[in-house]
């Protein structure tokens, strides 16, 4: 898996690698449940919001990826759809799905770590937060803790194929 993207809106910081940090461990746990192991939290003023980890198997749900699960929890406990000012961090880079949720939800930025050449909606297959015809813009970094993420996917596939 590449993992080198462009940084493509502001620099990353200490503050984007704790908070990428915590959503690596919540792919830790999608993992131990046999999900794809994918975290994401959303945060604003530096708060959690809500936070989320793959589970559609475990659900019987296509959409329980972790962004979608993040953001049904930071609504919850805003009370609004909307989330202005927030960031979500995942460890990947969100779906086509993901990504319109994003922008339905108003996130001001996504900051993510490894490029999804399969369904990467952010910059590896689509653009979608960077598509002039939609009325929302949301600003997206690339790469933070990138290779962390990327050998947590690696494993888990890894220990999959092997396993058959």
């Amino acid at each position: 898996m590449n993992t080198v993207t462009p940084n493509i809106s502001a620099s990353t910081s200490e503050t984007d690698r704790r908070w990428m940090q915590h959503a690596l461990a919540l792919a830790r746990r999608a993992e131990a449940a046999g999900e794809v192991p994918v975290g994401a939290v959303v945060v604003r003023d530096d708060q959690l919001l809500g936070e989320g980890w793959n589970c559609p198997i475990a659900e019987h749900d296509a959409t329980a990826h972790a962004e979608i699960r993040a953001l049904r929890a930071a609504c919850a406990a805003v009370g609004n759809y909307r989330l202005p000012g927030a960031t979500l961090y995942a460890t990947l880079e969100p779906c086509a799905m993901c990504a319109g949720a994003i922008g339905h939800a108003r996130i001001e930025r996504v900051v993510y770590g490894a490029d999804d050449f399969r369904a990467g909606a952010v910059h590896s297959i689509f653009s979608v937060f960077d598509e002039a015809r939609l009325n929302h813009r949301v600003a997206h970094v690339g790469g933070v803790l990138a290779e962390e993420s990327a050998a947590l996917l690696r494993a888990f596939f890894r220990a999959r194929r092997e396993a058959r």
